[in-house]
């Protein structure tokens, strides 16, 4: 992978980071370490962004994120500090990977034995087991192509394509098509190109609007592996905050900002309880529309509302966070429910906003990996079930769908959680918007669509406000926490090349 640029040219600048998620706390960390006063300011009450956490009764929730992949982003950026991640946390491999029902009665275990994996898609399509050969080789070349010259190599204008360099390393990737194109070439069974493909929901998108590039992710997943860090996400969180503390990094929770102020050597950041920040440069990972449309007057805004009406959003989520007692045997840690045909479902969040009838869900039982989320004789779990951006979540309609989704767990799992719950909270669109800032609600942020990816994102350097910078999950190089700790070294590198 690529190392980071030098970023000397920072020694000595005083700057404030907007947002304390994943993107903010990896910005911070870069420019602390190349020698800025650096002081983050954090709305909530914890840092972590969207990886907050709810404790209540003994039972402790990962609100957000509660996959943790790409090992390899996790450690090149604690590396760079010349550190590494089991100096903060530990890790343990899942097995199974994830569980899978399809709502037609049929299960599988997706597990780290590759062979194992190949047996399960060659009972379901003869040919499948060696074809599914062939894609892990496309995705892994993809992938380490991809990362070094398309992820960690910021390209922000076309120019930047018309390289020699880029032509001999991308001869052969997946740059046009889609998704569902490419799977299709390989394999014809329904279930087994869903397999191939849940991965988008972490992408925020469909298979028919997501770039083929991405099928990098099938390596992600068969052959990385997929990993619990000890106390969840929060735990990483909690690793990163205390990286950045050790650089000199200054952090202040409820401190939501109201205003950004003034332009590069001079920029006044005010908080909504009247404080004001001054510093020479601002990097804010809040929402990138929250940030143009509320914190800038106009005539300093890149875009207007229109633009970001038209944008597509990834989905937002309706989020069931349940403590219940007893076990959950059916349920792997990671468990995905999936309709023999999700077409319907992604219809109903990019091109006919609705509340799905049949939805495609997911459960989360961290429980089975780590005893300290849930007091002893009982489960953690939650639920989280893809819906669109901007839809009304109203109490009566929460209820409703929290009837349906119980149902649905009880029907297609075997487990029957209804009159087992001691704890229970839902998280919906209107939460991601109030406690994020979210645009329309959205849980992720820009979806990783044809006409929405790499240069086609919006920038890390604001082209209206000289020293103002943004990171996380609008800009490239895009949706989840890898993303996110990635852009954070892009934005780092920006801002240092602006100030030599």
């Amino acid at each position: 992978m690529n190392s980071v640029s030098d970023l000397d040219s920072l020694a000595g600048e005083s700057i404030v980071v907007i947002g304390g998620g994943f993107g903010g706390l990896s910005t911070a960390c870069y420019l602390a370490d190349a020698g800025a006063d650096v002081t983050l300011l954090e709305k909530n009450e914890q840092l972590g962004g969207r990886a907050s956490t709810l404790e209540r009764d003994g039972f402790r929730f990962d609100m957000g994120p509660s996959w943790y992949l790409m090992p390899d982003v996790f450690e090149q950026f604690f590396a760079y500090f010349g550190k590494r991640p089991d100096e903060y946390y530990g890790l343990t491999r899942l097995d199974p990977h994830y569980r899978i029902f399809f709502k037609d009665g049929d299960r599988v275990d997706m597990v780290p034995d590759l062979q194992a994996n190949k047996e399960v898609f060659e009972s379901y399509e003869p040919g499948a087991g060696d074809k599914l050969d062939d894609y892990l080789r496309k995705s892994e070349r993809n992938y380490r192509i991809g990362m070094e010259h398309f992820v960690y190599t910021d390209r922000t204008k076309l120019t930047d394509f018309i390289d020699p360099v880029v032509f001999k390393n991308a001869w052969g990737l997946s740059l046009v098509g889609s998704m569902q194109d490419h799977v299709e070439k390989y394999f014809d069974h329904p279930k087994l190109q869903q397999i191939m493909q849940y991965t988008l929901v972490f992408l925020g998108g469909a298979p028919n609007n997501t770039p083929a590039l991405y099928n990098l992710m099938s390596h992600v997943d068969f052959n990385m592996g997929v990993y619990y860090p000890d106390g969840g996400l929060a735990g990483v969180v909690d690793g990163i905050v205390e990286l950045a503390d050790e650089l000199g990094v200054e952090f202040h929770t409820d401190s939501p900002v109201a205003e950004i102020a003034g332009r590069r050597g001079g920029f006044a950041v005010r908080t909504e309880d009247g404080r004001e920040f001054l510093c020479d440069q601002v990097v804010s990972d809040a929402d990138y529309a929250h940030t143009e449309q509320e914190l800038l007057p106009s005539e300093k805004r890149q875009y207007d509302a229109d633009y970001w009406e038209s944008r597509t959003y990834a989905p937002s989520a309706f989020l069931l966070y349940l403590g219940v007692e007893g076990d959950v045997d059916e349920l792997a840690h990671h468990t995905l429910v999936l309709p023999t045909e999700w077409d319907d479902h992604f219809e109903t969040i990019f091109e006919n906003p609705a509340w799905p009838d049949d939805p495609a869900y997911y459960l989360c039982v961290p429980s089975k990996t780590d005893d300290t989320v849930a007091p002893e004789g009982h489960s953690n779990l939650f639920a989280l079930v893809p819906i669109a951006a901007g839809l009304d979540d109203t109490p009566e309609q929460r209820r409703q769908y929290r009837d349906l989704v119980l149902d649905d767990i009880a029907e297609h799992t075997g487990v029957d959680l209804r009159d087992r719950i001691v704890v229970e909270e839902t998280f919906c669109v209107s939460d991601f918007a109030e406690r994020y800032n979210s645009t329309e609600g959205t849980a992720l942020g820009l979806a990783h669509t044809l006409t929405q990816t790499a240069l086609l994102r919006p920038p890390h350097a604001s082209e209206k406000v000289d020293g103002l910078y943004f990171t996380g999950s609008f800009t490239t190089p895009g949706i989840g926490v890898p993303m996110c700790l990635i852009s954070g070294q892009l934005t780092a590198e920006e801002m240092a090349d602006d100030a030599a």
